[in-house]
């Protein structure tokens, strides 16, 4: 394939002496100077950070004076309540980075949606922000998570629906993760429960 710019040509005919007709090109008249295209990266990246500046406010509103496996259990059967309400298909997560504290599966859900949860709770429990956080923060800078920056696809999904258990002088120490519903719907359900619980 040879690339490069091309100029429209127009064909006229004119008559030489022995009769015959000659065939002459003119260019075409020029159309205007051409706007040069932005680069791809500018179309993908945006300014807006309400979002972000949104979920980050929720990290540090919803903090945990303590976390253990009787108030994991809690949150998560008020998680399964809330879910039993909506009639939301969903898996229902909380696990530390070494082992699970809370699993539930709803009518509906599918062994994907295991995969989907331990995918977000990866990003969660390494970067220590809600994997809605990190998706957004990914989208705003044109970028995807992905080999590039250190994540394999398979263990890593930074879509909304996991959420960082943050303990006051601690730090984060447990992933609460929804999936089986739209990315905002998993990550909202989150945050209704823990707005209340914790209020």
């Amino acid at each position: 394939m040879v690339c490069g710019t091309f100029t429209s040509v127009v064909g006229r005919f004119s008559p030489l002496p022995s009769g015959r007709m000659h065939l002459t090109f003119d260019a075409a008249p020029p159309q205007g100077p051409r706007r040069p295209s932005r680069p791809a990266e500018e179309h993908a990246m945006s300014t807006d950070t309400s979002l972000i500046d949104e979920l980050e406010a929720q990290e540090k509103a919803l903090v945990f004076a303590a976390f253990d496996e009787t108030v994991a259990y809690e949150v998560g059967e008020r998680l399964v309540g809330a879910a039993r309400r909506d009639e939301a298909p969903v898996v229902i997560d909380i696990r530390t980075p070494d082992r699970t504290l809370f699993h539930a599966a709803l009518p509906g859900s599918s062994p994907d949606n295991d995969h989907w949860a331990r995918r977000k709770s990866n990003v969660t429990l390494r970067l220590h922000k809600s994997s809605m956080r990190v998706g957004e923060s990914y989208r705003l800078k044109g970028r995807t998570l992905g080999p590039d920056h250190g994540f394999d696809p398979l263990d890593y999904a930074c879509h909304g629906g996991s959420f960082p258990v943050r303990v006051a002088g601690t730090g984060v120490v447990a992933a609460i993760t929804v999936s089986g519903l739209a990315s905002e719907e998993d990550h909202a359900m989150i945050i209704k429960v823990l707005e209340d619980y914790l209020s």
